[in-house]
């Protein structure tokens, strides 16, 4: 286990670093980006119950609550975050990604009607509600670009007016290769900035100068990882304690072939990016290699997470946070120009 004091801390600063307050943190990447590049989060909120034990593992303070934001009223979530930061507390924003699985490609059964939808809008009213109680400057919303695709239109565009409600709000779909991350991942950040501000433009970060990540940067040279099975031991789990994958049962890992097309086989190119890590059904990518499925450890290097960072549960539980996370360096960037033009 890693030790979990590091990522909240800013030696050799005088000011206080800017609060802020996440909803659907996941395991942390978001949240990770932004106190990379200053921010202090205070409170951090997550249904997913591992995913709040990788959050606190990683994050110094147990600041991840686990906690239905469907059943918690915004009301409610504002004494919890009272009860946790103090009754006094000044909140530079709100960060948070709502589930994306309603929307998103990857996910075949996605319907309008699928519940997690409606978590957009609570987040919509937890972000009017904190601008009242809280005075928060600004707002980060990330989700998949399918949440613009044409069947979606109505939803989204109800969304965009509650969220215009206090805020001039700015979209922009980024792509994590450009910004030195091993993984092509397209997403859409909303950016809403407080109307009392007086700023009426917002820009996004550009694309690193530098040549584009592909997996090999990342994931070459690492040792054979464990293969799951029931009752495994940590002591078996080698180099890292998430460095380990589904068992290779199919004969095409023996000779690596895979066929083209379909979502099972998805074999990653040593030398591209790696493909969205977005594993719904266990449907994990190929090794380069081609005899295996990639590992959780690779798939947290493809993401851009530190070496050092943990994820707890077990094996489904951790294919579920790495595949939902934001990819650290992404969120570190827009932190970056968030700081530079909002505070």
């Amino acid at each position: 286990m890693v030790p979990n004091s590091v990522l909240n801390s800013q030696p050799g600063s005088s000011n206080p670093k800017p609060k802020l307050i996440s909803l659907f943190c996941g395991a942390g990447g978001l949240d990770l980006g932004f106190s990379q590049a200053g921010f202090d989060v205070c409170f951090a909120a997550d249904f997913d119950k591992a995913a709040v034990k990788s959050y606190n593992n990683n994050h110094a303070g147990e600041l991840g609550h686990v906690i239905d934001l469907l059943e918690t009223s915004p009301r409610g979530l504002c004494d919890k975050v009272r009860s946790a930061c103090g009754e006094n507390s000044n909140f530079a924003g709100l960060i948070g990604g709502p589930p994306c699985q309603g929307f998103s490609r990857g996910n075949t059964a996605r319907s309008q009607d699928d519940p997690r939808n409606k978590l957009v809008f609570r987040y919509a009213e937890i972000v009017n509600l904190f601008s009242s109680e809280f005075g928060i400057k600004f707002f980060v919303f990330e989700n998949v670009p399918e949440i613009k695709a044409k069947k979606n239109a109505d939803l989204l565009s109800e969304l965009r007016l509650k969220l215009s409600e206090n805020f001039h709000i700015f979209e922009k779909e980024l792509n994590s290769r450009l910004f030195q991350v091993a993984q092509s991942r397209r997403r859409l950040f909303i950016v809403g900035i407080h109307k009392s501000l007086n700023i009426s433009q917002f820009s996004f970060p550009e694309p690193s100068s530098l040549s584009e990540k592909v997996v090999a940067d990342v994931i070459s040279g690492l040792p054979t990882p464990a293969f799951y099975k029931n009752n495994i031991l940590p002591s078996e789990i080698p180099y890292h304690p998430n460095h380990w994958t589904m068992t290779p049962r199919s004969k095409r890992f023996v000779n690596g072939d895979m066929p083209a097309g379909g979502r099972s086989f998805i074999k990653l190119d040593w030398w591209k990016p790696s493909r969205t890590v977005a594993y719904g059904n266990r449907e994990i990518h190929v090794h380069p290699d081609g005899t295996r499925r990639v590992s959780i450890y690779e798939a947290l290097q493809l993401q851009g997470f530190p070496k050092s960072y943990v994820l707890l549960g077990n094996l489904s539980e951790q294919v579920r946070q790495v595949s939902n996370a934001v990819p650290p360096p992404v969120a570190e960037k827009i932190a970056k120009s968030v700081m530079e033009q909002i505070l």
